[in-house]
């Protein structure tokens, strides 16, 4: 055994201080899909319903260990890492201070609060993380306290190894293939670490959101990189730069083992996962199941273990889930028509559409033309081929229309 499996151990052993092994289940579902045994390992059910706990309480735990007299703590996050460093300060009985962006949503706000209780004090700044992010340091740098990073560091990665520990020790046996979400790089790094120590034969396969690939992008220039944009709609792992210690114990991953999953498809899997199976996953929890489709030849036959790594999921959000769903599958588009403003013209338009199709959104978007008027109008239907009947009469009728369904910067203003 490694030194670095052994840590992983030892980490897992003092875990159970704070929570049982997080179930690892077989899917039936997915596996009847796939012809494959589909598990999962269920890191949505920890008590801050992600793994980021683990990694909180170990880099916690060590620090404690070598200066007992440190109990002043500091991170700044708008998610799931709060919530970990939270709950850890309450068990350990420490100070903590969580710096949170101005723009965090309420309730990720009153969910780190109830986990820390009065063992937190939660900091509200600036509008974007690198601000919260650059104060949170500055303050600790003045405090004299310990600055506790999200997956930057040796022993949140050791922490996170513990995802791996578990999942083998339940398995009873070495998993032929292992998919992982990958955000920030701990949990890839931990994972990986303690496997291909332990179970060498094990394949893997990462897969990060497409607005957000900043591991692929990583491993393309061969160190991290700030991507120059990034979509924050997959929160969990939608990051800029990849860690740069979990990057340099990723460093042997070839490039092809890296999934991109677009943001409008983890949708329809989260939608999928929660009418199906019950199951509620957040947009990054989601990730390690979205990719199946793409391996589907790959794991005819094989264990697969997919990491579903966080259920912070606040349903005030679901209708833009079922928004985006409908859209990436074909099932709903928006089109600008340039309508004849004439008794009639509406009541033809209407007749051109079939029995599987409803109108979601109807808006006029222009009133003072004499002759025409644009109308924004939304549509759903049960099939995706509907939309290409609705085109061809569309177009026989000489009716002038544009589909904005695919335009994000019009959507973004009108939708």
């Amino acid at each position: 055994m490694t030194q670095f499996a052994e840590n992983a151990r030892s980490a897992t052993r003092a875990l159970r201080d704070l929570f049982p092994a997080t179930p690892l289940q077989r899917n039936d579902h997915l596996s009847a899909r796939y012809g494959a045994e589909i598990w999962l390992k269920r890191e949505d059910l920890t008590p801050v319903r992600s793994y980021k706990l683990r990694g909180a309480f170990t880099a916690m735990r060590k620090v404690r260990d070598t200066r007992p007299d440190q109990r002043s703590f500091v991170c700044a996050s708008a998610g799931n890492h709060a919530q970990g460093v939270a709950y850890a300060c309450r068990h350990f009985g420490v100070k903590g201070t969580i710096f949170m962006p101005v723009t965090t949503p309420q309730q990720k706000i009153d969910k780190t609060r109830t986990f820390g209780g009065d063992a937190i004090e939660i900091v509200l700044t600036g509008d974007y993380f690198d601000q919260t992010l650059a104060a949170a340091q500055a303050w600790c740098a003045e405090q004299g306290a310990h600055f506790l990073a999200p997956f930057d560091d040796a022993d949140v990665i050791e922490g996170q190894a513990s995802v791996a520990v578990e999942m083998l020790d339940q398995l009873g046996r070495a998993p032929d293939l292992v998919v992982l979400p990958v955000g920030g790089g701990g949990l890839a790094a931990g994972v990986t670490g303690f496997l291909r120590a332990e179970a060498p034969e094990t394949r893997f396969r990462f897969v990060e959101p497409l607005g957000g690939a900043s591991f692929k992008a990583a491993l393309d220039a061969g160190s991290p990189v700030a991507l120059p944009r990034v979509n924050s709609f997959v929160d969990g792992a939608a990051v800029a730069r990849i860690g740069a210690m979990p990057f340099s114990r990723l460093g042997w991953v070839d490039p092809s083992a890296v999934h991109l999953a677009p943001e409008d498809r983890i949708c329809i899997t989260m939608l999928e996962m929660l009418n199906v199976e019950g199951i509620v996953l957040e947009p990054a929890g989601a990730l390690s199941v979205d990719v199946l489709p793409e391996l589907a030849e790959e794991i005819r036959g094989r264990t697969v273990v997919c990491v579903t790594s966080g259920g912070n999921f606040d349903f005030e959000r679901l209708p833009e889930v079922k928004e985006r769903a409908q859209r990436f599958s074909g099932l709903k588009k928006y089109f600008i028509l340039r309508m004849p403003q004439r008794p009639g013209a509406l009541r033809e338009f209407l007749m051109m559409l079939g029995p599987d199709d409803d109108i979601a959104r109807f808006e006029y978007l222009k009133k003072s033309a004499r002759n025409f008027g644009s109308v924004l109008i939304g549509i759903e239907t049960r099939k995706a081929e509907n939309f290409s009947r609705l085109a061809e009469v569309m177009a026989a009728a000489g009716l002038n229309y544009r589909d904005i369904t695919g335009d994000e910067a019009l959507a973004e203003f009108l939708v």
